[in-house]
């Protein structure tokens, strides 16, 4: 574990990353001109706790990014669920907001006169505009319900979330104009996730852009025990991209692709199949048909009136009401990192918080570099030669201040104390909110290891999430059984059939998981 870190002094400017273990997205400040900004207003900035002390600033962190992540899960979840119609609303508390939702349609109208139904959203001139088709379709009663939800149900957590655009959407609206896509389709992140990295839903999709794991690998994002980079905006956002590039070209329609974003392309190409007319001419409108004859389930038939409705608020905040000061962009430099490092080590070293470093590489989940394995971190702009300098003459036995360990059947916290040679009253202090009777199996506690060589058994496996998987039923003619590591697509190249055939043959989607001993049938070739 020697030698001096590569520096690449790129200076990239780009969206902040809510952290992997602080979805709370804590402030942070450092020595030298680049400043840090806090990263949520629902966030605390936490000062430096010395190395020795390391393992107390992340248990505080993974306690306080928890709640956080809780309450955003709670609205994220809410959305999935169907709301009332705008008109029953009467007796909640109203919104201080110059339009409301059910009032849309007749301001549109005063402002724009007979054509104003026609032409919402598509405000005059000084008013934004829109790359995704906004003005066709905002008096849709569906968005216009989601649009009083916004701003009523879920107004507090959605000012969090517009606030947190702040730090993205330069990144994203560059990465999307890159693959010719409308740049407005980064309000799918505030439908998906509410800007939020660590975010993780009830199937398993994690992140800013919520990936299924296969469907993160197949567009070559690293998910393993040490690295997530589903919760990395910048390599997620990428493989977003090409994600919803793919399925634009498939299947010719910005709305389509949302909506096949949301329930796989199978699925939104069978209702594609079902309707009367010639299959080709589809456009944004061939969405609503879908919907309007129920040929979707309800959580997609209502994604693209979410994304309309936040888009029209996300584009102009005030006119419905919130108050929000955007979040600013973050700078970095970046090190190349050979060995297990803690990312408090690395806080250490760049004279900032724990919470900045932690923000700035959500990818590495355990709050630790992975072993054996040069990586790049994150450091604030202007400290990475400093931190190269600092970390080059730093003892072998200061690198590492904590592991994490994950419960397992039938442990207590005597037990695990032992196993670490540390004291039960290290491992509370450094997880403030523990309960040493009422430990859950899987459960992540952090374990103080300040001024000690963290051999490789040290490390716990965290347990492996459980999803649907596909048939597993023995193997005859014209299928084949999953090997471990194969993904649909190779399997497909392998037995020299196109990929969309493989999936729909099999009623699998992009996003479906397949796991080794799963069998699936081999379409005949064309």
């Amino acid at each position: 574990m020697t030698g001096t870190p590569r520096i690449r002094l790129l200076a990239l400017t780009g969206a902040a990353l809510c952290a992997a273990l602080s979805a709370a997205c804590g402030g942070a400040r450092k020595a030298g001109p680049a400043v840090l900004a806090p990263a949520a207003p629902d966030s605390t900035t936490l000062a430096l706790s010395p190395a020795a002390r390391g393992a107390d600033s992340v248990g505080v962190l993974v306690a306080r990014a928890a709640q956080d992540s809780a309450a955003d899960q709670q609205l994220l979840d809410s959305l999935h669920r169907p709301h009332p119609r705008a008109d029953s609303l009467e007796g909640r508390p109203a919104a201080t907001s110059s339009i409301k939702g059910e009032d849309v349609e007749r301001e549109a109208e005063r402002l724009f006169g007979a054509e104003g139904r026609a032409v919402i959203g598509a405000a005059p001139s000084p008013e934004p505009t829109f790359d995704i088709d906004v003005t066709s379709f905002a008096t849709n009663r569906r968005v216009l319900e989601y649009l009083e939800f916004f701003q009523v149900d879920s107004r507090d957590r959605f000012e969090i979330w517009l606030a947190r655009l702040g730090r993205y959407q330069g990144m994203i609206r560059e990465r999307l104009r890159s693959k010719r896509l409308p740049e407005d389709l980064l309000y799918l992140c505030l439908i998906e996730s509410g800007f939020s990295n660590t975010a993780v839903s009830r199937a398993k999709a994690v992140g800013m852009w919520q990936f299924m794991a296969s469907t993160g690998r197949l567009y070559g994002l690293t998910v393993d025990p040490w690295v997530d980079e589903r919760r990395d905006p910048f390599r997620a956002t990428e493989a977003a991209a090409n994600y919803l590039a793919d399925l634009r070209e498939r299947l010719g329609s910005v709305y389509l692709a949302a909506a096949a974003y949301n329930a796989g392309v199978g699925r939104i190409e069978r209702g594609i199949d079902r309707l009367p007319g010639e299959p080709d001419s589809v456009d944004d409108r061939t969405f609503f048909q879908l919907s309007d004859r129920r040929y979707l389930r309800r959580e997609t038939r209502d994604y693209v009136p979410k994304l309309i409705a936040a888009s029209l608020i996300a584009k102009q905040p005030a006119r419905y009401g919130f108050e929000v000061e955007p979040l600013s962009p973050l700078t970095f430099d970046e090190i190349t990192v050979t060995d297990a490092t803690g990312l408090d080590v690395i806080a250490r070293l760049a004279d900032t918080t724990v919470a900045a470093i932690l923000e700035l590489n959500p990818q590495y989940v355990r709050g630790v570099t992975p072993p054996g394995r040069s990586v790049v971190v994150r450091v604030p702009r202007g400290h990475g030669t400093l931190v190269a300098e600092r970390y080059d003459s730093l003892p072998v036995t200061e690198r590492i201040t904590f592991v994490d360990h994950y419960v397992s059947r039938g442990q207590t916290l005597s037990d695990i104390a032992k196993r670490y040679r540390v004291s039960v009253t290290m491992i509370e202090g450094a997880n403030p909110h523990i309960r040493a009777h009422a430990l859950r199996v899987g459960q992540r506690l952090i374990i103080p290891m300040s001024g000690r060589v963290v051999p490789a058994s040290a490390w716990s496996i965290p347990p492996e999430p459980r999803y649907r998987r596909v048939s597993s039923r023995g193997v005859s003619a014209g299928q084949h059984r999953v090997r471990s590591g194969e993904t649909a697509t190779d399997i497909a190249r392998r037995y020299g059939v196109s990929l969309t055939a493989l999936l729909n043959n099999n009623g699998l989607t992009m996003g479906s998981i397949l796991r080794a001993g799963d069998v699936i049938k081999i379409p005949q070739k064309q």
